[in-house]
């Protein structure tokens, strides 16, 4: 059964390390659903956090692989035990007449904040899960949805769970 895997790895900040990591995906046939990476608290290392969508046995093969890449200092599945990810997405939408008041409602109900305002736009910036940016483009209406940005999930292990070298 495929289900969706959160994979976080220590890496060497260093040119090239990225296109090696993205390169091991597509080579497989793996997709990448989202990725973010920026350097940690050791300017020489990043975190990189990809979510992809695959079997115990395909995320185990791909964990393996990612191990074997030079660049890589360690390599964890988030999804295993208890962890904790966000998302921020941006949604510039349509705000004119009854939609603007029933914009500003929603984006209320959903912990949103309108962070620029036009006579005719608003832009909602939300952070949360992947199920809760989904939740809400599913209460708005589509219409009124002129662009949409996200970063792709962040993550980290609760509690003593540490990703460090």
């Amino acid at each position: 059964m495929n289900m969706r895997h959160i994979i976080s790895i220590l890496i060497e900040n260093e040119a090239g390390a990225l296109s090696r990591v993205s390169g091991l995906f597509s080579a497989r046939g793996y997709n990448i659903e989202s990725l973010t990476v920026a350097a940690t608290e050791d300017p020489t290392l990043s975190r990189m956090t990809i979510v992809s969508i695959g079997s115990d046995d395909i995320i185990e093969q791909i964990t393996k692989q990612l191990n074997k890449l030079i660049d890589t200092v360690k390599v964890v599945d988030l999804s295993e035990a208890a962890h904790i990810e966000r998302e921020l997405m941006l949604v510039k939408v349509r705000a004119t007449g009854k939609d603007r008041e029933e914009m500003k409602r929603v984006a209320d109900i959903f912990r949103g904040r309108i962070i620029d305002v036009t006579e005719s736009t608003y832009v909602v910036e939300l952070t949360g899960n992947t199920h809760k940016m989904g939740a809400f483009l599913d209460a708005i209406d589509r219409s009124l949805i002129l662009e949409t940005v996200r970063t792709g999930v962040c993550g980290i292990g609760r509690g003593d769970r540490i990703l460090k070298v």
